[in-house]
């Protein structure tokens, strides 16, 4: 590699006047090590499917995300594939690896304050892209809000580290705050350089792809446990696949969010942000899920999930229903009023399956819930296709 190869600066990519972008493979792999990251701290949940396990894994889902989320809005924004820029990537990387193997202990232990100190690490290095894209004047505005705005963030993480409870958890509350205000703050600028139009989304849709990946590898852990097959176990592990089938069902094919999202006028950056930050419930919601199917599909003959439980399965399931209607409400062209009533209809299904004062057979409540996720996207689909005249016409 040459020298100007080893250390070349950034350029901007401009999304509506450059080809296609594809994902790299040094991309791939990038995602491949979040999820696996989103998978280890989700370990502690399948044995502690309670509010207090909710909350821990929650929070630690966040930051993940998050930190996977900045590094992807500025690969996207700028184009840059230097030696120097691959070992800030190895050191995402290894980072992340780093807050998994942090995450398995309670929010007031030593642990996570080594998952937050790690997390710093992971913010340094994105503070370290952007100075670099300071280089470009164009949007050296933005690259400096970015930079400062991460940068205050992280030093606010390090603190964290190095306090007791509660103090810590003041200190992780106005890093976050910080951390979610840094793109808004620098939204002007933004809005004026976006990401591209058709990469930015397919690394979303990547990123889904692979969770689905997990979320089937829960099922499979589920499966695995039962020495003898019965019909709730065989039937919940088959409704539990289905489930993420329908999910992918409806995430590409209904809600349409791989498409090409451009921002033009501030209306499109309202929907951008909207269809970007809706991924994070989405997300959320589907990791809990997975580990809500697994247990119930290890259950022994006779046994049921328990009210706490259930409810946790079903208020992830909601979730995941909201966030695809809010994705889809973003597509250009979208299903119009009519469908979203329909959608908002199923919703209530998840709803009331949460609120149901006894307990539910896990047959029963794990087919509810597919129906729940998979009835809008079958309607949908429906309601895509052009009348059968129409169609006729065309064929002619």
């Amino acid at each position: 590699m040459a020298i100007a190869q080893m250390t070349g600066l950034p350029r901007l990519w401009a999304s509506d006047f450059t080809p296609h972008r594809r994902v790299t493979w040094l991309e791939l792999f990038f995602d491949l090590v979040f999820v696996a990251a989103v998978a280890e701290v989700g370990s502690p949940l399948s044995g502690d499917y309670s509010p207090a396990g909710l909350l821990r894994y929650a929070f630690l889902f966040v930051l993940i995300w998050w930190g996977w989320s900045g590094h992807t809005l500025y690969c996207t924004r700028f184009d840059h594939d230097d030696l120097v820029n691959r070992l800030l990537l190895l050191g995402q990387c290894f980072i992340a690896a780093v807050m998994a193997a942090n995450a398995k202990e309670a929010l007031d232990s030593r642990s996570s304050a080594g998952f937050a100190a790690a997390y710093a690490g992971m913010r340094i290095m994105q503070v370290l892209q952007y100075l670099r894209a300071r280089s470009l004047p164009a949007t050296r505005k933005l690259t400096t809000r970015y930079a400062a705005g991460f940068g205050t963030a992280a030093l606010l993480w390090v603190a964290s580290a190095v306090v007791e409870p509660p103090e810590r958890y003041w200190l992780w509350g106005v890093a976050l705050a910080v951390d979610f205000a840094t793109p808004w703050f620098a939204a002007q600028h933004s809005r004026r350089f976006p990401p591209d139009a058709a990469h930015f989304p397919e690394r979303f849709g990547l990123f889904t792809i692979i969770l689905l990946g997990e979320f089937v590898a829960a099922v499979m852990r589920g499966i695995e446990s039962q020495e003898y097959w019965s019909f709730a176990a065989a039937s919940t592990a088959f409704t539990g696949m289905a489930f993420a089938f329908a999910v992918r069902w409806w995430y590409f094919d209904v809600a349409k969010s791989a498409q090409e999202r451009h921002i033009r006028n501030s209306k499109q950056a309202r929907l951008f942000e909207l269809w970007q930050y809706a991924h994070l419930p989405l997300f959320l919601g589907i990791g809990v899920a997975g580990v809500g199917f697994q247990r119930a599909i290890s259950l022994p003959v006779g046994a049921e999930l328990g009210m706490g439980e259930a409810r946790i399965l079903c208020g992830a399931v909601a979730v995941v229903i909201a966030s695809l209607m809010a994705i889809g409400a973003t597509a250009e062209g979208g299903l119009g009023v009519r469908n979203l009533w329909g959608q908002a209809a199923i919703l209530g299904v998840a709803a009331l399956l949460w609120a149901m004062p006894v307990r539910t057979p896990r047959v029963v409540l794990a087919a509810s819930l597919l129906a729940a996720a998979g009835g809008p996207a079958l309607v949908a689909s429906r309601c895509r296709q052009p009348p059968r005249k129409n169609r006729a016409a065309a064929g002619h």
